[in-house]
């Protein structure tokens, strides 16, 4: 038996200690970076009478790398209800986390930033515009999953339908 110690092979609880042989991702911390709320035609935007409003829902991811493998994401999410020209309400949340990603091959680091890593705030960030909205005077606007991987995939196609060349016409 060497008594050497090794930096590669399993630890005590049987995972591979050399820090080159896996993919892994850490939440360093989570927090509400910026909130608003607005209610402008309280008390009247919340009459019963007028029934549920009309809601536009819009969902943005934003990452930043920054040092030691951190990345900064920050997932901004606002709502806008109204009853028919009023608005009833506007809720607006950036919600981020830092993520500690090591020993991602670098291609697979922005599907991580813009999929995964806002995958695990979502829940988070829908409590926190929930209960914005319910403290409002509101009943709890709970927000449907929404699909990163879909959001990150048609944002790509975006882009590389904006690099196309335009095709000449003679």
């Amino acid at each position: 038996m060497a008594e050497n110690g090794s930096a590669s092979g399993p630890d005590a609880a049987g995972i591979a200690s050399d820090p080159g042989q896996h993919p892994s991702m850490a939440i360093i911390t989570q927090y509400v970076k910026d909130l608003s709320f607005e209610n402008p035609f309280a008390p009247s935007s919340l009459d019963p009478e007028k029934g549920a409003p009309a809601l536009e829902l819009a969902a943005n991811v934003q990452a930043r790398s920054g040092e030691e493998n951190n990345f900064e994401v920050e997932l901004r999410i606002s709502a806008t209800a109204k009853h028919g020209e009023n608005t009833a309400f506007v809720v607006e949340l950036v919600y981020a986390g830092l993520f500690q990603l090591v020993n991602f091959p670098p291609e697979t680091l922005e599907r991580m930033c813009m999929i995964e890593c806002p995958r695990i705030l979502f829940p988070f960030a829908r409590r926190v515009i929930s209960d914005a909205t319910r403290d409002g005077g509101f009943s709890p606007l709970l927000l449907d999953p929404i699909d990163f991987a879909r959001l990150y995939e048609h944002h790509k196609a975006e882009q590389a339908n904006a690099q196309e060349p335009a095709g000449d016409t003679a």
